[in-house]
């Protein structure tokens, strides 16, 4: 979903818990919970107001992916955010929305998304649960208006039961509606590739993987920090020195803005493909060429990046097998967050 106006369980765990004790749940939701993965942070969102329970779970899946939410009930969050590719939309560069329209920026990965003080690639809403807002009034995505949906959802039978199991409610409202959908989005925690299970001394990196490591580590960290593969800032990566698309900027209306958009999570990079906030780069050898030869001076540049980053033909060969690491085939393939 692109830039705009955004889980009762036995506990939640506010501590380190190894993931595989969710991962490896039959996916009946009957043990529903979050868990802080070993190795991260506090998450932001501490689900105050909002506890874990499976109908509310359950409830904010459907709303996920039903079309409904679209004013042409033909457009649905999963529509540009899939599973097998981490809740992305690969292939598009965009995203495509009713009528088949397009954005302008490409439908990011949603995972983690705990974590997250800011959203979209602006960080143009700033909290969770006002986040699905966004792409419900986009006229370019849903275009659709939260009273249009509410009655709707209130015209359904089913709805009007789900939202009452799940939050004591006669009828649907938007309160709710976020609730439920943020909820949803919360959970879709991303924390078992192989470069999670070396860490957790559980699998062992191959001589090539662990020379990608040390380059990642030595050329790409500081933007792209462990646990989550961002450190959630903003920067200019150089794509451009004219601003067709302005990012942050447009939101802050500072000039030192300009030009920067939110450091994408690196986890599960192989599946997400097209790359950038438009989609513009195709491969990530494409995206080693940028940083190694591309970069476009402007005002606004990272310094980081005012001399590129120098990537031998090595460096890219092992920094690729180090990213394929990063992909978290239990997060795809889990049924919890699948559409049934």
């Amino acid at each position: 979903m692109k830039r705009g106006v955004i889980i009762v369980l036995i506990f939640i765990s506010l501590f380190g818990c190894n993931v595989d004790s969710v991962i490896k749940s039959d996916s009946s939701l009957s043990e529903l919970k979050f868990e802080i993965p070993i190795g991260f942070p506090q998450p932001h969102y501490n689900f105050e107001g909002n506890e874990v329970t499976k109908e509310r779970f359950e409830l904010g899946r459907k709303l996920f992916y039903d079309p409904i939410l679209s004013r042409t009930n033909t457009i649905s969050c999963g529509s540009c955010h899939q599973q097998f590719s981490a809740f992305s939309q690969i292939d598009h560069p965009v995203s495509h929305g009713v009528d088949d329209l397009l954005g302008t920026r490409n439908s990011p990965v949603l995972f983690n998304l705990a974590w997250h003080k800011e959203f979209m690639w602006d960080g143009g809403v700033n909290h969770i649960e006002v986040q699905p807002f966004a792409p419900i009034e986009n006229p370019v995505e849903m275009d659709e208006t939260l009273l249009g949906v509410i009655q709707k959802l209130n015209a359904s039978n089913e709805y009007k039961k789900m939202f009452k199991v799940a939050y004591n409610v006669d009828s649907a409202s938007t309160k709710y509606m976020a609730l439920a959908i943020s909820q949803f989005m919360a959970m879709l925690v991303s924390a078992n590739s192989k470069y999670d299970k070396f860490i957790r001394n559980e699998e062992t990196f191959t001589a090539e993987e662990n020379e990608g490591y040390q380059i990642f580590q030595q050329k790409c960290a500081t933007c792209h920090k462990p646990p989550l593969f961002t450190d959630l800032s903003y920067r200019n990566n150089g794509l451009d020195n004219t601003f067709l698309d302005e990012g942050r900027k447009m939101i802050t209306q500072n000039e030192s803005d300009l030009g920067k958009f939110k450091v994408p999570t690196l986890r599960n990079v192989a599946l997400s493909y097209p790359y950038m906030h438009d989609g513009r780069l195709n491969t990530l050898d494409q995206v080693f060429e940028h940083y190694d030869s591309g970069i476009k001076q402007s005002s606004t540049l990272d310094p980081i990046l005012q001399n590129g980053i120098t990537l031998s033909a090595n460096d890219k060969a092992k920094l690729k097998i180090f990213l394929n690491t990063l992909t978290d085939n239990t997060f795809t393939k889990d049924r919890r967050f699948s559409e049934f």
